[in-house]
Formats: C-alpha cells, sequence, structure tokens
C-alpha cells in the first residue's frame, strides 16, 4: 500500500521492523535501555510497610492495594524498580517461542494477593560494544534476545521461567525451594546470579541491599526473583526531526511511541500519537 505519509508505532517488540530499516540503510541510532527481573513478594508485605500496619494486620478495605518505587545509581549505571503492579500478576511476554521474557500487570480489582514489580539496571550503548562488530547498530537487540534465549534454557521448557529467591541471589547459590508465585506457566529454580552478565549482577546486588536498608524487609525468604525483564524500553531509537517530526532521511515517515524511542509507557506512548498525528496533518496540508 503507498501512503503520502506512515505514522510507524510498532512497539518497541516489533524487533522485525529494526531489521527491515537496517536492512534498507535506513538511520537508526542506539540508546540506553535497561534489563533486570520481576521481583515478587505477598502483598500484605508491600501493604504493612508502605501504610504502617502492624504485623499480620490486614489492609483497611477503603485503601488501595500499596505501591513502591524504588531507585539508586550503583557506579554509573541505574538500579530502579520498574511498571510496580499491586495486587498484580506476572505473565509471560516473549514474541518468539525460543525465548522467555516476564512482564507485570494488574487488574482493575487489584486483589491478587502478590505485588511484582520490574527490578532492572541501565545499559548504555557501550556495554553492548561487544555485540557490535557483529550486528552493528542492532548489538542491543542482540543482547536481549540473547539474555531471553538464556531464560527459556534455564527455564526447561514452555514458558516456565528461572527463579530465585531474592536471599539466595545475594548469596549467590541456587534455591533449594521457591516460594508460591502468581507467574501461572510456572518457575524452575535457577542461578540467576550467573546468568546475567556479572557486570549487571553485582549492581543489582548492590541495589538491592541498599533497598532492603530502604524499605525493610524488601529483602527476605519470600521475596522472588524471576528471569528475565527485558523489554523495559528499545535499545534502537528510529530518529526524527525537531520540527515536522519526520525521519531525516524519509519525507512522510514518521516514528512514534515506544518502538520509535520517544516514549516510556501507555500515556506517554498515547501523547506522542497525538503530537505525531498532528503533525503527519500539517504535512499533509
Amino acid at each position: 500500500m503507498l501512503a503520502d505519509s506512515v505514522i510507524l508505532a510498532t512497539g518497541h517488540s516489533a524487533r522485525d521492523i529494526y531489521r527491515l530499516l537496517a536492512a534498507k540503510k535506513i538511520l537508526l541510532e542506539a540508546k540506553p535501555f535497561a534489563v533486570g527481573f520481576r521481583i515478587e513478594h505477598p502483598q500484605p508485605f508491600i501493604d504493612q510497610t508502605q501504610y504502617h500496619l502492624e504485623k499480620d494486620q490486614e489492609r483497611p478495605r477503603l485503601l488501595p492495594a500499596a505501591r513502591y518505587r524504588l531507585a539508586t545509581k550503583i557506579r554509573g549505571r541505574g538500579v530502579h524498580s520498574f511498571c510496580m503492579c499491586p495486587g498484580g500478576w506476572i505473565v509471560p511476554a516473549s514474541t518468539e517461542n525460543d525465548e522467555v521474557v516476564v512482564n507485570g500487570m494488574s487488574l482493575s480489582r487489584r486483589d491478587s494477593p502478590f505485588a511484582n514489580s520490574g527490578m532492572v539496571a541501565t545499559v548504555e550503548p557501550e556495554d553492548v560494544q561487544p555485540f557490535v562488530r557483529e550486528h552493528g547498530i542492532l548489538a542491543g537487540l542482540v543482547f536481549q534476545k540473547n539474555l531471553e534465549i538464556t531464560a527459556k534454557q534455564a527455564g526447561g521448557g514452555g514458558q516456565v521461567a528461572p527463579g530465585q529467591r531474592v536471599t539466595d541471589f545475594l548469596a549467590g547459590k541456587i534455591s533449594n525451594s521457591l516460594p508460591e508465585t502468581s507467574y501461572f506457566p510456572g518457575i524452575n529454580s535457577a542461578p540467576l546470579n550467573d546468568l546475567l552478565p556479572q557486570w549487571i549482577t553485582s549492581r543489582m546486588r548492590d541495589g538491592l541491599k541498599l533497598f532492603g536498608r530502604q524499605m525493610h524487609g524488601y529483602i527476605s525468604e519470600q521475596a522472588l526473583l524471576l528471569g528475565f525483564e527485558t523489554r523495559t524500553s528499545s535499545p534502537v531509537r528510529i530518529p526524527r526531526l525537531d520540527d515536522t517530526l519526520e525521519h531525516p532521511e524519509i519525507h512522510g515517515l514518521f516514528p512514534c511511541g515506544e518502538g520509535a524511542g520517544y516514549a516510556g509507557g501507555i500515556v506517554s506512548a498515547a501523547m506522542d500519537g497525538l503530537r505525531i498525528a498532528d503533525a503527519a496533518c500539517a504535512v499533509r496540508s
């Protein structure tokens, strides 16, 4: 189909689009992204901590399921919670059969007995330099994909995810048993501390220890890590001009949203879509 204007809003997991643009030698840019885990706690613990309740005291019915936000910087890289889901579920989010990717969600009632959040570390373009020689601008995509294949293999089959107690991750040992989880496909005990690159593992350990001091009880036998959360954002940006918002090389092509590297979630992607729609209409007029 031919068109005067095309809004390219394919999302940050549409890797075939990045490969297509790279194959056509259309300008792309590397950008920072983040990878890590989903971390899961019993929701009553989060409620008691955030609402300063007594141990075993239930959350008052008028209060919503409590949430949290944690962030720090370790040796020049961010370590932070991401997309925290109170009363939520960890869900499979892979897009191909040879990978395991985990994400989180909450139903409107937020009545799951679990709370989960992404717990991730920043990856800068220079961190994936070993992949650049062979894969060029798509080095970050290949780095993500390798982690997702590793998670699939460590899970042992299907969409089973590798898991580890936070205390065992910090101690560098495999968990002999795992707590209950909201992740329906199931979990398999695995050494997540060895499956991630050590430069990520070491920062995650330091970050988790800090968060455990900031939020007493955050590090416990009941806290569970599932691997891997790799799709926080795209490692590639599709550039656009500041004035017309078109791609600098292709008149009428409007990169949009998370897939283009200009949004970081549902609301910001929607607002970027409004902006791009206005820009496309302006060009046509």
